[in-house]
């Protein structure tokens, strides 16, 4: 039995993490941290865990936290950076689903998170945890940074594409759409259901920090740098991405539906639809599940994917449990197995 560690369990990653993570055969959960709850009944604060959880939120505690096989962050950047080194040099193996450790150039990661990055040197090993990129490193690696949600969707969307060269990789355009939840829980003026609500709109159009972490991982499937424009969007619902994607093809007579079957045949949480298909996001709430449909508009030159999937679950929770099953030697789908739930 795999023991788990959560820090920063009380926003909205933190507690599907601890959903799943309560009802995965192969984990106990012995602590889950909160400075401004330490002391509160888990099922007090989230009522669907009563009966399922029987843990209190503690202060974090390094002797505490690296006595468990692996733990969680699910805190604000610059936490997990912080805690690792100590952690990781106790045995324990950590999962950062912040920005700490996604990006390989730290004078990037400065750029656009605005702090210094503390521990190069556990930056310079840590793998980044796309498993139908890097199943094989996660396997072995002490330190997993997680995808963010938008880089998830919109690098899956166009992983085969860029891969096979098919595209103009230097006119790439990602059209994204999140729900509210993928703000986090904190309150903040722009989520109030008075101003969400019956309202959608764009945001970080002149560039957002989840943009240098797609093109990093595009770069690495193309070999070379890629020419990314990026613009995600908010719209009044509560969870779930859609992302629509167009890439310009070199060849037009390419089989696309064949590439995608092919690419994604024996990933066990990418989903490829039937040609024609539309995929919503309802079909993959609660699940860790991404669905493409892949198109090419009036038999032209562009291709169009459709991804979406649940922001916190593969765009976040969901895909931590499932590195964490990669790190563990576990089946990988252990704890995922679950239907997306409809209506």
């Amino acid at each position: 039995m795999i023991t788990a560690g959560i820090v920063g369990g009380t926003g909205y990653t933190g507690v599907e993490l601890l959903r799943l993570l309560a009802a995965h055969p192969e984990v106990r959960l012995e602590v889950i941290t909160s400075r401004g709850n330490a002391g509160t009944r888990v099922d007090e604060l989230f009522p669907n865990l009563r009966g399922v959880l029987d843990l209190s939120f503690t202060e974090p505690d390094a002797g505490r936290l690296g006595a468990c096989d692996v733990v969680f962050f699910a805190t604000p950047n610059g936490t997990c950076m912080a805690m690792a080194p100590e952690l990781i040099e106790r045995g324990c193996r950590v999962i950062d689903l912040g920005a700490d450790f996604r990006l390989r150039d730290l004078a990037v990661f400065s750029e656009w998170y605005g702090m210094p990055h503390s521990c190069p040197e556990l930056a310079a090993e840590s793998v980044y945890g796309l498993p139908e990129m890097h199943r094989e490193a996660i396997r072995d690696a002490r330190l997993v940074a997680n995808p963010g949600c938008y880089p998830t969707a919109v690098q899956l969307g166009f992983l085969p594409l860029v891969e096979s060269g098919l595209v103009d990789i230097e006119h790439l355009i990602a059209d994204a759409k999140s729900g509210a939840s993928g703000a986090g829980r904190q309150p903040k003026q722009h989520t109030l259901l008075c101003e969400a609500a019956e309202n959608f709109h764009a945001y970080g159009a002149a560039g957002h920090r989840h943009l240098p972490e797609i093109r990093q991982g595009l770069a690495e499937a193309a070999g070379r740098e890629v020419g990314l424009t990026f613009v995600p969007h908010l719209v009044p619902m509560i969870r779930g991405i859609h992302a629509t994607l167009y890439a310009r093809l070199r060849d037009p007579a390419a089989d696309l539906q064949g590439l995608y079957e092919e690419r994604y045949a024996a990933e066990p949480f990418v989903d490829v639809l039937p040609p024609g298909s539309q995929p919503e996001t309802r079909s993959v709430r609660g699940g860790n599940m991404v669905r493409i449909a892949v198109h090419r508009p009036q038999g032209g030159d562009m291709a169009l994917v459709l991804a979406v999937e649940d922001n916190l679950v593969k765009g976040a929770a969901g895909q931590a449990v499932q590195n964490m099953n990669l790190m563990f030697g576990l089946d990988e789908t252990a704890g995922l197995k679950h239907v997306a739930v409809l209506p």
